[in-house]
């Protein structure tokens, strides 16, 4: 899963066929309503249902020990991560102020690639979102829930990174 891969793109009413040519305030609001409203929500209850899974499972062998705490680092980087680009990035990109971007854009690029990290390390505590066979309903929820999450954080930085950072660097209109 590489975030710089094409974007997955699931088929809504208000998506167009083709980010590529869509307004760039169209995608901004794309990426607010699809990707930071769903983290905000998917993260929360990844860390409940990891702390439990923890508590209840910690003799276990598969237990996935130190996966709340590292969803809690997760969930505090990419919430920083979001209100720069709803404070400061977005609002630049959406008064067409592409040259102003550079900087910023460089820095969220930057942020993108520790949360690439952030997700192999998700990959090495849960290995791989790989399920013992005799793991609870709440552990078997907890990795359908991570799998999820993965996706969606990979296709959001697939959609800034080769969508809507290039876009807005070019100077095409909102």
């Amino acid at each position: 899963m590489s975030p710089h891969a094409a974007p997955t793109q699931a088929a809504t009413p208000t998506a167009p066929a083709d980010w590529h040519e869509a307004p760039l305030s169209q995608l901004i609001d794309h990426i607010l309503q699809r990707y930071h409203e769903r983290h905000r929500q998917q993260l929360p209850e990844a860390i409940r249902l990891a702390i439990k899974v923890e508590q209840v499972h910690a003799s276990h062998a598969s237990c996935p020990h130190g996966l709340a705490e590292h969803l809690h680092s997760m969930l505090q980087e990419l919430d920083s991560h979001m209100r720069k680009e709803e404070q400061v990035l977005f609002p630049l990109i959406a008064q067409g102020s592409g040259a102003m971007t550079g900087g910023p854009i460089t820095m969220m690029r930057m942020e993108h690639d520790q949360h690439a990290q952030d997700l192999a390390q998700l990959d090495k505590l849960t290995s791989r979102l790989e399920l013992p066979q005799d793991a609870c309903n709440t552990w078997r929820e907890l990795y359908a829930q991570l799998r999820a999450f993965q996706q969606d954080l990979v296709d959001h930085i697939r959609l800034e990174n080769t969508v809507l950072f290039p876009n807005a660097l070019a100077g095409r209109p909102a």
